[in-house]
């Protein structure tokens, strides 16, 4: 039996695992499984833009000798034997084993019934729904949430976003950028329905905390995600808000790895799952190293954007929503915001603004914060202040 490397999972992450092992000279076998039928595709212009993506072609697989296996579900894994079992009872060998599994919809008790965005064919229903006059009602006003409004009010629709907090992106961003976000959503005609708690929803009905009853053409819950670790667990590995990992991204399995959204690992001391694009392909080519033997330490920073009317948001680096934030001055229509820790290391930065007005300011901001750097935060918050100069003196 044929062994090599197997990859479960044929998303973002996986892809970028496997095609990076190609590109650092790896040879052996390279299997990648994928549940979905589909070529693997992008997923954040699924509520950004409401299209398909491929990541790669399916040329670029055959040339590089990357087996796909889309559609197949894997049901059973022996790390004793490091066999994988596929539905319909194949068996795969692997000399190393990744997961790269995502995550999933996250559905509360009693909204089993809402639309959720997770793949491709859920995109295809809902933009099926955003036609001019619909109502849409979506629950959470996350990411998620926030970007499925902006399509929908693009489309012409009616929409309603119901929030438990007490604003948008409570947990996400701090609140000098949510209040952008928000005051652009209300003047856009889209209503914003605040400490709104939500007991119960259907395909077309929201019941309230307080006992209303709001209809709709379609409801979507947009409420987060879940790690998906029910086979991990199945196997036996160690799991804690996601698949844990050390620095090289090794699981409690003997050659056994997990990287992407599915996995829990150490951020400079705090034990972290990140949902996000950059992240899935920052600890792709990460651990593709680690695998070949080649580790080094993983010092990439977290960011990640958003995408809503014109407006585009930009975060590197994690907020602590309870310690200070300062901003810094721009006076042209844009907002950034940064902060530092105790020891005056620059952790975290945002900016949102037309188009990519700061952008060039937050890749400054992250470079920083990979670097660890200690700054003064009333200079740093100085518009007269170059950053370029302040990076170049790093």
């Amino acid at each position: 039996m044929m062994s090599g490397v197997v990859i479960i999972g044929a998303g973002e992450c996986g892809v970028r695992a496997a095609f990076a092992l190609r590109e650092h000279g790896y040879k052996g076998e390279l299997t990648l499984i994928g549940a979905e039928a589909a070529l693997p595709y992008e997923r954040p212009p699924l509520s950004k833009a409401g299209e398909i993506r491929l990541i790669r072609t399916a040329e670029a697989y055959s040339d590089n000798q990357i087996a796909l296996r889309l559609g197949k579900v894997v049901t059973n894994i022996d790390f004793g034997s490091r066999l994988v079992f596929l539905s319909g009872g194949e068996a795969l060998a692997y000399d190393h084993l990744l997961f790269t599994t995502g995550a999933r919809a996250r559905l509360f008790s009693g909204v089993e019934g809402c639309l959720t965005l997770r793949t491709d064919l859920d995109a295809q229903v809902i933009l099926s729904r955003l036609s001019p006059g619909a109502k849409i009602g979506i629950i959470g006003g996350g990411f998620i949430g926030l970007e499925l409004a902006a399509l929908a009010r693009k489309a012409g629709a009616e929409v309603t976003v119901i929030e438990a907090g007490p604003r948008l992106l409570g947990r996400a961003v701090p609140p000098q950028i949510a209040r952008v976000l928000q005051e652009r959503h209300s003047l856009e005609g889209v209503s914003l329905m605040l400490d709104t708690g939500v007991v119960g929803a259907s395909a077309n009905q929201i019941v309230l905390a307080d006992g209303t009853l709001l209809e709709f053409d379609a409801v979507i819950a947009g409420v987060g995600s879940l790690p998906e670790t029910a086979l991990a667990e199945a196997a036996g590995l160690a799991v804690r808000n996601g698949i844990a990992v050390d620095g090289d991204f090794r699981t409690s399995a003997p050659q056994v790895f997990a990287a992407g959204d599915c996995c829990n690992f150490d951020w400079r001391g705090q034990q972290v799952r990140l949902e996000s694009w950059k992240a899935a392909q920052d600890q792709g080519e990460h651990v593709a190293l680690s695998i070949l033997g080649r580790s080094v330490p993983y010092n990439k920073v977290p960011w990640f954007w958003s995408d809503q009317y014109d407006l585009s948001l930009q975060v590197a680096g994690i907020f602590d929503l309870g310690a200070p934030i300062h901003s810094r001055a721009t006076g042209d229509g844009t907002t950034v915001v940064f902060q530092c820790d105790a020891q005056q290391n620059l952790v975290a930065a945002a900016g949102i603004g037309p188009g990519n007005a700061t952008s060039k300011d937050i890749r400054i901001f992250e470079k920083l914060i990979e670097r660890q750097t200690i700054v003064d935060a009333g200079r740093l918050a100085d518009p007269s202040q170059n950053l370029k100069r302040l990076l170049a003196a790093t």
